[in-house]
């Protein structure tokens, strides 16, 4: 059942336990960077082996864990080490995620495959392991997931990606769902291009330029607001918010 304790004007997360996958670079590094600024304690989930040094550059209550969220052991790994650093985990945020570009008629199984499996399985994997955690500790979880505005509408040479994000939206859902009576929320966040290091290689120029056009916001996302909705969704100001796919697109999926 989700308790009502009073909506929170503050947005806090004060004493609160946040696990981030993908939490050492873009939207997950940026949300790890707003969360302690709203109180949390971090841990950091990522491929990068200097992760933990990353956790510590933003604040002295994180840890960073580094490992591959595609496999069980590394799922389970960073868990047990934010227990062990801060007595519980409260938040999943699950950034962790990749995009191949390529043609429907062209793009290779493997692309697809590791596509699927970055970002729907290994987030269902994560998902589905916390809120194990949650349910057997009787603790009210959170869990925001990565999607994407090519959830719910379809992007050129975006197949395997759009594909992907769709299936987290509908896994949320379904998590929501089933999860609701043991006080577990879950929802998602689908941004638009988000201006990353890696948003930034793919669509400066000319092609990002014809997208904004687009938008009648006429720019993309910076990563802190992505992160900010992010905080929201996982405070109490947000307590009757679940199963909710989020869109912060300006305004490109309404059309």
């Amino acid at each position: 059942m989700l308790e009502y304790y009073g909506a929170d004007p503050e947005y806090s997360l004060e004493g609160k336990t946040a696990l981030i996958t993908g939490g050492a670079a873009g939207i997950g590094l940026a949300t790890a960077e707003f969360f302690a600024k709203k109180g949390a304690n971090l841990v950091l989930a990522d491929l990068n082996p200097n992760v933990n040094e990353v956790a510590k550059r933003i604040s002295k209550n994180a840890i960073g864990v580094a490992g591959n969220i595609t496999k069980q052991e590394d799922r389970e790994a960073v868990l047990e080490e934010g227990i062990k650093a801060f007595g519980k985990i409260d938040i999943l945020v699950n950034s962790a995620g990749i995009v191949a570009l390529e043609s429907a008629e062209k793009i290779e199984e493997s692309d697809w495959d590791k596509t699927i499996e970055i970002n729907l399985k290994a987030t269902f994997m994560q998902s589905q392991l916390m809120g194990k955690y949650f349910i057997e500790n009787k603790i009210p979880g959170t869990i925001v997931n990565m999607a994407s505005q090519a959830g719910v509408i379809a992007l050129d040479k975006h197949v395997a990606y759009c594909a992907s994000k769709g299936g987290v939206i509908a896994m949320t859902k379904v998590l929501a769902y089933e999860w609701g009576k043991y006080g577990i929320r879950v929802n998602a966040v689908s941004p638009t291009v988000v201006l990353t290091e890696l948003g930034h290689k793919a669509w400066d120029g000319p092609v990002g330029d014809a997208f904004k056009e687009e938008m009648p916001s006429k720019r993309f996302a910076e990563p802190d607001e992505i992160a900010g909705v992010i905080a929201f969704l996982c405070s109490g100001a947000a307590a009757m918010i679940t199963g909710h796919n989020l869109l912060v697109d300006g305004g490109f999926t309404i059309k």
